[in-house]
């Protein structure tokens, strides 16, 4: 079984070709050409027709490579670059036309996903990734991207603007001495972490996994260091030895005494600022490094379909950074969790009426879940504030285009209905239009049935008759007369899209 990922860095493009045997992975073809793409992103904010044209030249060379090892199996990702490059969509719609080749474009959820898909397999006999508190930080040219997990779950996916090539930029912008600019690299730097941790979930870390492709340049800062395999310790102290070495020499000296690539050297103050700040999250005296990359990580997920248990799916990982968002915006995650499950309920029942897909349940399990956060901001039109929260936030693994319909199904689950002035929602398609006002409705109506905050429906019937009208039977504990009001005035979104009746029982 062979595999292939292409990546598409800040600085370069990869190509890696894989054989999967006996569960164990044997490189077969690395290659590797310098294109900044970065640069242009970083600088200008977009990527230049020449810079696309030559990303062209390599991927048709890496193209015929693939097809000369028999390799059908490949993906093509980027990263930050793309991602963050005001014509990403011309970018990626022009490498399509011209090569045939499509360009996942991946968020930060996605590389926590391939990520911790890869260290549950590769580590599934030397550490228990899935019984800590972890903090796992992927380093690249554009971004520092930190996932925090509870115990398997995802709480957050944050990506700062503090790759090793952005901050080569940042140093050459200062124009300072060279100790100077070091000085204003390390402020820099500390001031991000700064902002980082307060954005953070407040858990006890357990452990520090950083993902690490370059730590070989390290080696030679650290001669007496024996490193056994690609999953080792790395300590506070070996870090702060290796800062005060590369701040006593300037990058020509540093490239000729440790035998580093000039390129290499002009990162790797930066890259060591960055390693040194991830001690002040946890009270450990060392990190783990895991010494591979993410486009092998992709590799081996495609050579041995890696995936995480059910109890770890896409569902599940939302959900559990939804509930996160609840505890930071000190949310009622008692509410949030009832109208959730009244929206699961309500959907199942209500799905074939209103011509809606399974996979649509999701988006209204979310929007349940995030419906009332922008009371953070104001209770006074918070409908809103959640719209605008929600569309800032990074969710697991879902595209921009999944993130606004949320955003949409969660503002309108109040009186207001979709305007010619909501931006958000005419950037949707037509079609997700409609599954908006769907998924609204339902989502008002499960709101309405918690509207006191205190979980007085105990149980939920819905029942259809040969029309299509709808009665919803409740268990109720104690006087439900706020639900009841709630629900007649929160009721006509469905009615109007519908054309059918609902109307509500409690069961004495």
């Amino acid at each position: 079984m062979r595999a292939g990922v292409i990546d598409i860095g800040s600085d370069s493009i990869k190509l890696v070709i894989g054989e999967g045997i006996n569960e164990e992975t044997t490189i077969l073809e690395t290659l590797r050409n310098v294109l900044p793409l970065g640069k242009s992103t970083f600088l200008k904010g977009r990527i230049s027709q020449e810079t696309i044209n030559r990303t062209i030249n390599i991927l048709e060379k890496y193209k015929k490579t693939l097809e000369e090892y028999n390799v059908t199996n490949y993906k093509v990702i980027a990263t930050t670059a793309i991602r963050e490059a005001s014509n990403k969509d011309i970018f990626v719609d022009t490498v399509a036309r011209k090569t045939g080749i499509h360009i996942e474009v991946l968020n930060v959820g996605d590389v926590v996903f391939y990520i911790d898909a890869f260290l549950s397999y590769r580590l599934e006999k030397k550490y228990p990734i899935h019984e800590k508190n972890l903090l796992i930080a992927e380093l690249g040219g554009g971004s520092l991207d930190v996932s925090v997990m509870r115990r398997g779950f995802t709480l957050t996916n944050v990506g700062i603007s503090l790759g090793t090539l952005r901050l080569r930029q940042l140093m050459n912008k200062f124009g300072g001495s060279f100790e100077e600019n070091l000085e204003a690299l390390r402020e820099y730097v500390e001031n991000d972490f700064r902002h980082l941790k307060s954005n953070l979930p407040r858990i006890q870390i357990d452990d520090i996994i950083l993902i690490d492709e370059n730590y070989f340049y390290f080696q030679n800062f650290l001669p007496d260091k024996t490193v056994k395999s690609n999953f080792f310790q790395f300590t506070q102290k070996e870090s702060e030895t290796i800062l005060t070495q590369l701040s006593e020499k300037n990058i020509e000296e540093i490239s000729r005494e440790y035998k580093i690539p000039l390129e290499i050297a002009e990162s790797i103050y930066g890259y060591a600022v960055i390693l040194n700040n991830l001690f002040s999250f946890t009270e450990n005296r060392y990190i783990y490094i895991l010494e591979t990359s993410l486009s092998e990580a992709i590799l081996e997920n495609l050579l041995f379909d890696l995936e995480l248990s059910k109890k770890y799916n896409r569902e599940n990982q939302l959900v559990s950074v939804a509930k996160a968002l609840c505890y930071k915006y000190g949310l009622d995650l008692s509410h949030a969790k009832q109208v959730a499950h009244l929206a699961k309920v309500l959907f199942a029942s209500l799905a074939d009426a209103l011509g809606l897909r399974p996979e649509d349940s999701l988006y209204l399990l979310l929007a349940a879940y995030l419906h009332d956060i922008g009371s953070f901001i104001n209770n006074r039109s918070h409908h809103k504030h959640t719209e605008y929260i929600i569309n800032s936030s990074n969710l697991f693994r879902l595209s921009d285009e999944e993130v606004r319909l949320i955003a949409c199904i969660a503002r309108y689950h109040r009186r207001a209905t979709p305007g010619r002035t909501h931006v958000g929602y005419n950037s949707l398609s037509l079609e997700k239009q409609i599954l908006v006002q769907k998924l609204s409705a339902i989502l008002r109506i499960a709101n309405s049935l918690d509207r006191s905050h205190k979980q007085k429906i105990k149980g939920l019937d819905v029942h259809l008759n040969q029309s299509q009208d709808v009665t919803i039977v409740v268990e109720a504990q104690g006087n439900v007369l706020l639900e009841r009001a709630d629900f007649l005035e929160k009721k006509n979104l469905y009615e109007e899209i519908t054309g059918n009746k609902i109307n509500l029982v409690v069961k004495e």
